[in-house]
């Protein structure tokens, strides 16, 4: 028995997976997590084979997750489900420790295959994921490239100071997308804070 356990802020992608492994034989979700402080206080007493990680939830997260969960658990195999497939996003999990990096958009066969697969001690990138690491590698593409326009423009006005509520207004969303932006630029840059993104902006001379 392949037992799993899911970490996801996002209700509905947690039932989704539960529902896919629970039509599956030799496998069983015996945890389920809303953010990293959830992950990190479950782990200890929890018996499971596999940890299904998503990189963007509330609190610790991306890499900062990962490391604490191989102190934690060095053996405990990581698989990174998300959203994106940035590979610079892809590589840090890998460095970090992630055995596996899948993107939420795959097959559900596919999902079940990797899971098995980091189970048994094998690992696996999506092979789209694969070819932009290497591209990215070889162009030597800076963080900020990968985001897109609208993005970028939320990432400037964040590193300039700005509120969420001001960036909403400027941009005419609302807050909640700002937000949503926010968090996909987190993860794009791999930056566990505000605090990162302007370090990061004023490194590279992007601000004032």
């Amino acid at each position: 028995m392949i037992k799993v356990f899911i970490a996801d802020d996002h209700a509905m992608m947690r039932a989704g997976v539960k529902r896919i492994l629970a039509a599956e034989t030799g496998m069983q979700v015996v945890a389920e997590a809303v953010d990293g402080a959830d992950v990190l206080r479950q782990l200890p007493d929890t018996d499971c084979d596999v940890l299904l990680l998503d990189m963007t939830m509330p609190g610790v997260n991306g890499t900062e997750l990962i490391q604490k969960v191989k102190l934690l658990k060095g053996s405990l195999p990581v698989m990174v489900l998300s959203m994106h497939n940035v590979g610079r996003i892809a590589a840090a999990s890998l460095r970090a420790g992630a055995c596996a990096y899948l993107t939420k958009d795959s097959d559900p066969e596919l999902l079940v295959e990797v899971i098995r697969k980091v189970a048994a001690g094998g690992r696996y990138v999506d092979p789209a994921v694969a070819s932009k690491i290497v591209l990215e590698g070889q162009h030597g593409a800076e963080p900020h490239e990968t985001l897109s326009p609208r993005e970028r423009e939320v990432f400037f006005m964040i590193v300039e100071g700005m509120p969420t509520g001001q960036i909403a207004e400027a941009l005419h969303l609302s807050a909640k997308t700002v937000s949503t932006h926010k968090k996909n630029i987190m993860e794009k840059m791999n930056a566990e804070s505000t605090a990162e993104l302007v370090r990061y902006a004023m490194q590279r001379q992007l601000v004032r």
